[in-house]
């Protein structure tokens, strides 16, 4: 199999000569071999384990996201991935990541509320006046 890893902004990994995934989904993890009929799946946050001849298992940890398998091909369309570490040093790297993306979210969050109540007071003292 072919995987390729897309990120919003960039291709973060394209491997071939792919033998086995293994990905998370919300109602658990599923393997994908070569011969598996082609599928769609949502994806949560986790790790992605992926198999090659040459590099042995190698994880990738990724937010949430989807997979879609077409005949050879597996993309894995991801908001954010982190790879390269043994599974130690990829968990404590994926906590501070997303430790830091959730504060970035909830301060987003705020500034948008704060846009969407003005812009409803406003509308509201335009439709009166």
């Amino acid at each position: 199999m072919k995987l390729k890893v897309l990120l919003p902004h960039q291709v973060y990994a394209e491997i071939d000569d792919v033998q086995r995934i293994v990905a998370e989904t919300p109602h658990g993890s599923f393997g994908l071999l070569p011969q598996r009929l082609d599928c769609v799946a949502a994806l949560t946050a986790g790790i992605l384990t992926y198999e090659t001849e040459a590099d042995g298992e190698v994880y990738v940890a990724v937010d949430e996201g989807v997979l879609v398998k077409a005949g050879g091909d597996v993309l894995v369309s991801v908001r954010n991935a982190v790879g390269g570490m043994d599974l130690g040093e990829l968990r404590a790297t994926v906590e501070q990541e997303f430790a830091n993306l959730d504060e970035n979210e909830r301060q987003l969050r705020s500034v948008l509320a704060k846009l969407e109540s003005g812009f409803v007071r406003r509308f509201a003292e335009f439709h009166r006046g």
